[in-house]
């Protein structure tokens, strides 16, 4: 059997000279979950709309399975469960008539749809309250059902957009236990989400995406290794000529985003001495620091280290 649920290629979307999605290849393989990462702006969004199916690529293809995006729409489409940020579903009914209509939509009818309406109710834990209304459940809920909406046709994959997005921390980690148990039994999982600890604790793999391009594809736990001890990023008031950033290289491996910002790459017990002797150096030239912050490595320190802009959680 063929590893791969997802087959990326040469991916683009162009909107005049707009390069929203540029040349992006991926894979996504069974029973992982791959996750969607980037700063606003990045090309996240517009790569998930071309991966479901709502977005046509200007070039390249995406294959669910077996089956071309683009020539079998509808038998690839069969295969993908998404999850959008945006609730989608109607609050004057219930959960579970929810459900049942857009089982419908999907093909199901009868017992095998009461069935599975009732399987993925229970899998989300809102069995108990599948005849409310869902203009009374609380924003964990409603997340939670939106979820279940995608699972409700047994999908090869899940494709999750945010899903955590506008809730409180206790809510959030009742979803990422359900997901890590869907994913646990089989289910591949593509995960966007802004909320980075999610991923690092989520992903078995991220591809982080800037400008329309993947910029980089590994495991969290190697990107998070190649930043060693962390970092230190400084923030100058004016910009920083080419000697002064000579300096700084002296003090460890030097990433420099802007005229302004500095990434300097920590060894082990460096961080006290780096400090000083940034301090140091910006009063003897007479620089103004706006800011010096030390990053711990994390997930989150690695993408503000490859595209020198953190990411900002949407809607919350």
């Amino acid at each position: 059997m063929n590893d791969v649920i997802v087959t990326v290629k040469n991916l683009s979307k162009h909107y005049g000279e707009t390069k929203a999605a540029s040349k992006l290849n991926f894979n996504i393989r069974h029973g992982e979950c791959f996750g969607l990462l980037g700063p606003n702006g990045a090309g996240k969004t517009t790569t998930i709309g071309m991966l479901t199916g709502l977005i046509d690529p200007t070039e390249g293809r995406v294959k669910i399975g077996d089956f071309d995006l683009q020539v079998d729409p509808l038998k690839a489409k069969a295969k993908i469960g998404f999850v959008p940020q945006d609730f989608a579903f109607y609050p004057t009914l219930s959960a579970r008539e929810n459900l049942v209509f857009f089982g419908r939509i999907y093909g199901l009818h009868g017992r095998h749809l009461r069935r599975r309406a009732d399987l993925v109710l229970q899998m989300v834990e809102l069995n108990d309250c599948a005849g409310r209304a869902v203009s009374t459940f609380s924003n964990g809920m409603k997340r939670r059902l939106n979820i279940a909406i995608g699972l409700l046709h047994d999908p090869h994959i899940l494709i999750l957009d945010e899903p955590t997005v506008g809730i409180d921390t206790h809510r959030r980690q009742i979803i990422l236990e359900q997901l890590q148990r869907f994913n646990s039994d089989g289910l591949s999982i593509l995960y966007s989400t802004h909320y980075l600890e999610e991923a690092q604790r989520l992903c078995h793999r991220v591809a982080v995406i800037d400008k329309g391009k993947i910029i980089a594809l590994d495991t969290p736990k190697q990107l998070i290794s190649e930043l060693g001890e962390g970092i230190i990023r400084v923030c100058f008031s004016k910009p920083i000529p080419s000697s002064h950033l000579d300096r700084l290289r002296q003090l460890g491996p030097l990433v420099h985003w802007d005229s302004t910002i500095a990434h300097i790459q920590l060894k082990k017990n460096s961080a006290d001495h780096v400090i000083r002797q940034i301090v140091v150096s910006a009063e003897r030239e007479g620089f103004s620091i706006e800011s010096l912050n030390r990053l711990k490595p994390t997930l989150e320190t690695a993408l503000l280290h490859l595209t020198g802009r953190s990411s900002e959680v949407k809607g919350s």
